[in-house]
């Protein structure tokens, strides 16, 4: 069972930046994709970022510019670097991780607002 610990979420104004982690632990296997998601309130969850073990990368066309996903393999980290923040930015993010199945971390909240 592979548990993920999110950090980095708040407050912050338009135009501002945050950096979210999440640290993943009790994988037996290499955990191949890591990512985040997002989600508002009556919507589904819409995939942000992802990196593969590999360091491939995939980013929503709404961040794509913005935001920048990376991760370290021997730690199990995976951060989101979020730049240029806009009000549509704001959301829970959930991390996620793909080892035998998907795991997922409980959530943290951004908030863009002035």
């Amino acid at each position: 069972q592979v548990q993920l610990v999110e950090s980095g979420g708040g407050l912050v104004q338009p135009g501002g930046s945050l950096r979210l982690s999440c640290a993943a632990s009790g994988n037996r296997f290499v955990i191949n994709n890591m990512g985040w998601f997002r989600q508002t309130t009556g919507k589904s969850r819409e995939l942000v970022a992802r990196i593969g073990v590999d360091g491939s990368m995939y980013y929503a066309s709404s961040v794509k510019g913005r935001f920048s996903i990376s991760r370290d393999n021997n730690k199990n980290l995976v951060y989101l670097q979020m730049n240029s923040l806009r009000a549509e930015d704001t959301a829970v993010y959930f991390c996620y991780a793909d080892e035998t199945a998907r795991y997922w971390g409980q959530g943290t909240q951004v908030t863009v607002a002035s």
